[in-house]
């Protein structure tokens, strides 16, 4: 006897494994980016002779961080936009504009309610300018694909013997 999970708790665990993922994929990505960033920093800040060696002191200090500040945002981004599509119970560009307002919001509380309020409007505004290029991306490459219907053919004149198809 095969016992099977329900399909919603099946869904929920491939859902929550992709986002965990997503989640290493971007912790991942952000620690490469922060080493590209601070290396050239620290290249840039030290003395003449020890360039190589004051970029490798910065991304050893720095970088770790910066991959760590941004896989908390990914996380908490990821927390509420879940969140929001279980409250909405809807899948559209709304859900991640919201979560992005919660997410500003969240990680600038500690600064002061005028800071947690500048920092939601701010996110939730990167998040609809990328939800609205993604959308006008995704409208563009859909152009390309569509399949129209060929033109009907022009009527001709009726020869003898040929038949007439309808």
């Amino acid at each position: 006897m095969e016992i099977t999970a329900p399909l919603h708790i099946t869904q929920t665990l491939t859902v929550l494994l992709l986002e965990m993922w997503l989640l290493m994929t971007i912790f991942s990505l952000q620690g490469i980016g922060g080493a590209v960033w601070h290396g050239v920093k620290g290249f840039r800040n030290s003395p003449y002779g020890e360039r190589r060696i004051g970029a490798i002191t910065a991304v050893k200090a720095r970088a770790p961080v910066l991959g760590g500040n941004f896989g908390v945002w990914g996380g908490l981004f990821s927390t509420f936009d879940c969140a929001v599509k279980g409250l909405r119970k809807k899948e559209d560009p709304y859900n991640a504009i919201i979560a992005g307002f919660f997410t500003g919001g969240s990680l600038a509380i500690r600064g002061g309610m005028k800071a947690a309020r500048n920092s939601a409007i701010g996110c939730a505004i990167l998040l609809a300018v990328i939800e609205g290029v993604g959308i006008g991306f995704q409208r563009l490459m859909a152009e390309n694909t569509r399949l129209d219907v060929p033109p009907p053919p022009p009527p001709a004149a009726a020869s003898e013997g040929s038949p007439m198809i309808a």
